[in-house]
């Protein structure tokens, strides 16, 4: 057996795995270490780095849109080649904002839902604002996790306008599923950020909810001139009017996190949106309503 395959192994040790990424290190100081880390320069520290990532992951650089990275961190945040993320154009349908795996999903019973099977979370535990709660009673979500080693860009998830975001600081858990079946109410104590949009369409409210984690020292969003990260304390509003066609870039993450997409209860699931399926950015996720639904 290869050391990659014992490592690999241990890894998979749930427990393991839980204790070595939540306990073992101090999450917030391991968080900013890694995000200065990350953008060293060096040729030495980029190259080395690179290399153990992609030695214990499943990284594919193929698709990144220049083969000469600076740093890291200039990996971690890489863009992708021209149409390597067709998104479908269907007007009718909400494309996922990015690539993932898809985690709890559905119908919201009430405002509880779930984080995995077995712990569940309120609209309220998560965003906090009354007034962003009573829109998705009893709406539809999905939870999108990225891994490590995928693309860490997301996107507009149709024609939209950005009306506001709220920032809220937090812990930086892992959001593996090692960490979501041992600590309830994990993205409710991860820092994240609630970007609430409008389709122009049908003017339904769409909310993203980018979810920080370990390792992840920032959310970037391009229409807003400040990163959000771990020097933030309590809770900020920005507002915000800024129009997307869907597809336009929105921000990035730093590393690997969790999005979970909100929608009204009108709005169904398409077919593909199974817990565990790999989706990628631009591939059907949720279907608008017509009128005469």
């Amino acid at each position: 057996m290869t050391l990659r395959n014992i490592i690999a192994k241990l890894a998979a040790q749930e427990n393991l795995n839980f204790w070595l990424t939540n306990l073992l290190i101090p999450r917030r100081l391991a968080t900013r270490f890694m995000g200065w880390f990350s953008e060293i320069e060096h040729p030495f520290i980029r190259d080395f780095s690179i290399a153990i990532w992609r030695f214990f992951s499943d990284l594919d650089l193929s698709e990144a849109k220049k083969t000469h990275f600076k740093s890291l961190h200039d990996c971690f945040i890489r863009e992708l080649k021209e149409g390597a993320r067709p998104f479908d154009r269907d007007e009718a349908v909400v494309v996922s904002p990015c690539d993932a795996i898809v985690g709890a999903n559905g119908a919201i019973d009430g405002i509880e839902l779930m984080q995995i099977k077995g712990f569940s979370y309120t609209l309220h535990d998560l965003l906090v604002d009354k007034n962003i709660v009573d829109l998705y009673r009893g709406g539809r979500y999905v939870t999108l996790r990225l891994t490590s080693s995928m693309y860490h860009r997301f996107h507009a998830p149709h024609d939209c306008r950005a009306e506001r975001v709220t920032y809220i600081s937090g812990d930086a858990w892992n959001v593996n599923p090692a960490a979501l079946k041992r600590i309830e109410k994990l993205f409710c104590k991860n820092e994240r950020a609630i970007i609430q949009t409008r389709l122009l369409s049908s003017k339904a409210p769409i909310t993203l909810v980018p979810v920080a984690a370990i390792l992840v020292a920032s959310i970037r969003l391009n229409f807003l001139d400040m990163p959000l990260d771990a020097s933030y304390r309590g809770l900020d509003v920005f507002n915000c009017d800024v129009l997307f066609a869907k597809g336009d870039e929105m921000g990035w993450f730093q590393h690997g996190s969790t999005i979970i997409i909100f929608a009204p209860d009108d709005f169904t699931l398409c077919d593909n949106v199974r817990e565990g399926n790999i989706i990628r950015a631009g591939e059907r996720l949720m279907r608008i309503p017509t009128p005469t639904d």
